[in-house]
């Protein structure tokens, strides 16, 4: 089968229909960014840092820059344009308030540095090979612990590009002298060397990877203030305290019971406290207990110590409720009110013995016709022996009707009975 180009294809085939700029062009005439906001440092540190370079770089686009530690990557997040018109850049405004909202003071962002260059293979190269001799200074430095039996236990190791300054990250519940342990270290590595003490989620942040939800751990992919979290969240969101379920990876309360704290604050001041009396649509009651979720109330109600499930919407003041013994407008949803229940409950006997005439009687209920009086009138005379129905003015027993017949069936069938009788006899 042969392949016929269609027309429409045709003309945009045609270089002259193509657009002048190809995308490269047209990023290069773009202007660049005057900063730059990066993320930097195992601790993943945010800065904003100026930049006079002619390339316009992407996100994610590793860059080389002079921070207040030294020359190290970084990666870069966005750019702050004053209007914001691209999708991968924000105002200064909008990162400011990001900021304010995450944390204020306590967020780690910097300003005082400089992007140098965008990030050459080379630069890559260097910084990976630096990246492979961790595991060495980490292994020295645990000697130097143990020879100098610190109570101390070292948790990571940081080298930046520059190689400025090396620094530990330790963890300890007592102060530690460790003067001794930093000029031995700095004549091996032949560096500064800075030892930085952290807590259990600090540590959680530089070396571990996901959590028990699947994703990456808060504290490591975005959190960058680690406040700790009440034991009172927990109790107000978890079912259960058992420790295994609601600590994450450094063994704390887990982080998440913070994003949602404020809104069960919001929704638990909806729902009255615990032996509160209230108004229902069925009496007033006492409240035993609420779900914050779904906004519902369990009352007992004072009448008959009933408990019910009411919506928080439907909760009224108990001197002007109902009250159980007044009549109440038929509800779809919740049935019919007690007036109109025993009402229908009075029509049900009489409903009830209809149905068993219904079956009773050999064919469908007729109306009173002349018919159906006379189809009455032979079955009583037939039920009747012949002396009273001739007695009461009926057929006789040798006229032709329908009590003669019947008559007739019946002793057709008593011989029958007999005849089987006999032969079984005989």
């Amino acid at each position: 089968m042969s392949i016929v180009p269609l027309p429409v294809f045709e003309a945009d085939a045609d270089p002259k229909h193509r657009d002048a700029l190809t995308l490269e062009e047209q990023h290069a005439q773009l202007s660049a960014p005057e900063t730059l906001v990066v993320r930097f440092g195992s601790l993943r540190w945010v800065a904003e840092y100026a930049y006079n370079g002619d390339l316009s770089p992407g996100c994610g686009t590793k860059l080389v820059a002079r921070t207040h530690r030294g020359t190290e990557l970084v990666e870069m997040l966005t750019t702050t344009c004053s209007n914001a018109g691209c999708g991968k850049s924000v105002t200064r405004k909008e990162m400011l308030a990001y900021i304010d909202q995450s944390g204020g003071k306590d967020y780690p962002f910097h300003t005082n540095g400089k992007i140098l260059r965008i990030a050459t293979v080379e630069d890559l190269n260097q910084q990976s090979k630096l990246n492979s001799s961790k595991s060495d200074l980490l292994r020295k430095c645990r000697e130097c612990v143990s020879e100098y039996d610190l109570k101390m236990t070292i948790v990571d190791v940081e080298i930046i590009l520059g190689q400025e300054i090396i620094t530990y990250y330790y963890m300890s519940e007592d102060r530690v002298d460790f003067r001794n342990l930093v000029r031995d270290l700095a004549g091996q590595v032949k560096a500064r060397v800075e030892m930085r003490q952290v807590g259990a989620r600090d540590e959680a942040r530089l070396v571990a990877d996901y959590e028990r939800c699947g994703q990456h751990c808060c504290c490591k992919n975005f959190l960058k203030v680690l406040k700790p979290v009440s034991m009172r969240s927990a109790k107000v969101q978890k079912a259960t305290l058992d420790p295994l379920k609601i600590s994450g990876r450094c063994g704390r309360l887990m982080c998440c019971l913070r994003y949602e704290d404020q809104t069960y604050k919001e929704l638990k001041s909806n729902l009255p406290h615990r032996k509160t009396r209230v108004g229902t649509a069925e009496g007033p009651g006492i409240v035993l207990d609420s779900k914050i979720l779904v906004q519902l109330v369990l009352v007992e109600l004072e009448e008959d110590r009933r408990q019910i499930a009411v919506p928080v919407e439907e909760l009224m003041d108990p001197d002007q409720c109902p009250k159980p013994g007044e009549a109440q407008k038929e509800d779809p949803l919740r049935g019919l009110s007690e007036e109109e229940a025993s009402k229908r409950s009075q029509r049900e006997p009489g409903k009830k013995r209809r149905r068993r005439r219904r079956k009773g009687g050999s064919g469908p209920s007729q109306k009173d016709s002349p018919e159906s009086t006379d189809k009455k009138d032979d079955k009583k005379s037939s039920n009747r022996g012949p002396a009273q129905a001739s007695a009461d003015g009926g057929p006789k027993a040798d006229g032709e009707g329908a009590p003669k017949r019947k008559r007739k069936r019946r002793r057709r069938r008593r011989h029958g009975r007999g005849g089987e009788n006999k032969s079984s006899e005989g």
